[in-house]
């Protein structure tokens, strides 16, 4: 194997880690998120209000739009295309020709 196509598959491997790393570094703080509700003096007047101030629960209350999540689907489905038909593209440019004589 050369050394051009081993520093490629080296980056390819440390590029796939980094978006690895990236994406737990993005969105394992929200998947683990939760409400820290405020600590009493330990009455029992003290009541725990079901809601925290200060928080926003719109999307669960009133949901997203029929054009919302139509407009993510389009999009996620344009993306997913374009990305097909490049990569379609890039690996069949690298593909010889074979001529089998009659």
């Amino acid at each position: 194997m050369s050394y051009v196509r081993f520093i490629r598959r080296a980056l390819k491997a440390v590029a796939a880690a980094g978006g690895t790393m990236l994406g737990f570094v993005l969105f394992t703080p929200s998947a683990f998120a939760f409400v820290v509700r405020p600590v009493g003096d330990g009455s029992s007047s003290t009541v725990a209000s079901a809601s925290v101030p200060g928080t926003s629960h719109y999307v669960i209350q009133s949901g997203m739009a029929g054009w919302e999540i139509a407009l993510i689907a389009l999009t996620a489905a344009l993306l997913t295309a374009t990305v097909a038909v490049f990569t379609d593209r890039a690996l069949g440019s690298h593909r010889k020709i074979r001529v089998s004589a009659p």
